[in-house]
């Protein structure tokens, strides 16, 4: 056992340096999934190893994600297979992480018969099941406290089998996969999955409209999919999804009395993955696509139905575009730059709710174009200061997007929204994150000025802007 461990320990040294080494002359830095202390205790290696600053990973953070969160250097329990024998590779303690949020949010304006200047402790706790759970699999499995519902709750999952092979005489990282976020397994910055910004508060005013692939199904899904990596350059994964509403009785059949889903996928919801990843000197650049294609029926999974169609559904097509590019700079330290970029546009017919039966909106055919970028600078993995900047244009509906008191309404029914974010952060050790973000909007909703139309409680886009403070510890 201690010469199969031994073993075990030298092949992680040499990835880790053959990894290692190339962040320091190169600068490649990647994002990801993962910041937990559970994969540090596994592998023996320090936060900065596999993260530049939490989230983002370093090279060596892709290649554990890729092959499956199973590299380790700790001791295990390992029996050896033979014909007729199952084998075992177990960790010898459980790989659990915990990570603690307090925050203070400030909107420039309060929020009609609320308190500003809120302050949470916690804000939430997540609990992590994360590392190796055999030899070829393992897992980043989240559940998370949020003090607003006041109760534990299915968070963030990817669950992965992985392994090797030459394919054309090269490296062939390939697996299978379960999750319920789209886009949560990728191991870039540029999935909404895992961009920036890395941190968000919970209680101020947010934009009415988002595509179906920027956040709106997380959590709300179960999905199977493989992957694969080709040369270390060439990536692609595909998942099949469908919905799996987090407290509704199963199977999903909703009762439209006392329970509603915006979206029930009908069939399957497939979504894919491309990427081509280069390193060149002091520069590092992927670039690739991403996308999504959903029928849905709204409120319940039996949607209306016509004399001459059948049952009516709505129906999305998401197509993405991302690009990161990180630079080293040896002068200054090896201090990292980051840009990163994504475009989103998203198709939709919403044959269902354009009925008169739902009423949820006045038009069939509908779309929205988002756009996102960011330039961020790592001085070291002790700061970071990030400037980002976001848009969304659409097409105008009242009754999707419609006119309200409160800060969620759209005066005219338009879905446009755009604004900034600054953020720096500050890491004391490796494991805690003292960060300030400050969001500003220049329209929110469709609208500069009283976006809302309200004559009780007007508001302006730069009424909902926030500062957000927050402290992290992860252990």
């Amino acid at each position: 056992m201690k010469k199969v461990t031994q073993r075990l320990w030298l092949k992680v040294t040499l990835a880790g340096a053959s990894l290692i080494v190339p962040l320091l002359l190169t600068g490649v830095r990647a994002p990801s999934a993962s910041a937990v202390p559970s994969y540090s205790r596994q592998t023996g290696f320090p936060c900065r190893s596999c993260h530049t600053t939490p989230p983002e990973l370093t090279p060596l953070g892709r290649q554990f994600k890729l092959n499956g969160y199973t590299i380790t250097g700790m001791p295990v329990t390992k029996a050896e297979k033979t014909s007729r024998e199952a084998g075992l590779t177990l960790l010898q303690t459980l790989p659990l992480s915990v990570f603690f949020e307090t925050s203070y949010t400030q909107t420039n304006k309060v929020q009609p018969g609320t308190q500003n200047s809120s302050f949470e402790f916690p804000q939430d706790v997540s609990l992590f099941v994360a590392g190796a759970w055999s030899a070829h699999v393992g897992s980043f499995v989240q559940f998370t406290y949020s003090t607003q519902d006041d109760h534990f709750t299915w968070d963030q999952t990817d669950i992965r089998y992985a392994n090797t092979r030459k394919l054309a005489g090269k490296d062939f990282v390939y697996g299978l996969m379960m999750n319920n976020t789209p886009g949560v397994e990728d191991l870039w910055h540029t999935t909404p999955a895992w961009s920036f910004p890395f941190i968000a508060n919970d209680q101020a005013p947010s934009p009415a409209a988002s595509t179906i692939i920027d956040g709106t199904l997380a959590q709300d899904v179960a999905g199977f999919g493989a992957y694969g990596m080709w040369n270390d350059h060439l990536y692609f994964a595909t998942t099949m999804y469908r919905s799996e509403h987090i407290g509704f009785g199963q199977p999903n059949g909703i009762d439209s009395q006392t329970q509603s889903a915006s979206f029930n996928i009908h069939g399957l919801a497939p979504y894919w993955r491309g990427a081509w990843q280069q390193t060149w000197g002091n520069n590092y650049l992927e670039v690739g696509t991403y996308g999504m294609f959903m029928r849905s029926t709204p409120n319940n999974v039996v949607g209306p139905a016509s004399e001459t169609s059948g049952t009516l559904r709505d129906n999305y097509t998401d197509v993405a575009a991302d690009f990161q590019y990180d630079r080293t700079l040896p002068g200054f330290h090896n201090d990292i730059l980051s840009l990163r970029g994504i475009y989103i546009h998203e198709n939709s017919s919403l044959n269902a709710s354009a009925t008169e039966e739902l009423g949820l909106a006045e038009l069939v055919p509908h779309h929205l174009n988002t756009v996102k970028a960011n330039v961020e600078y790592h001085f070291g993995d002790r700061y970071t200061g990030t400037v980002g900047w976001f848009n969304t244009s659409g097409t105008r509906d009242s009754l999707l997007y419609p006119q309200s008191d409160d800060p969620g309404g759209s005066a005219n029914g338009s879905p446009n929204n755009s604004g900034y974010l600054l953020n720096l952060s500050w890491w004391p050790t490796q494991n805690i994150d003292l960060a300030a973000q400050y969001t500003g909007y220049f329209k929110f909703n469709g609208g500069s000025t009283n976006y809302n139309g309200s004559i009780i409680a007007p508001r302006n886009a730069s009424d909902n802007n926030t500062l957000y403070i927050l402290a992290r510890f992860i252990f």
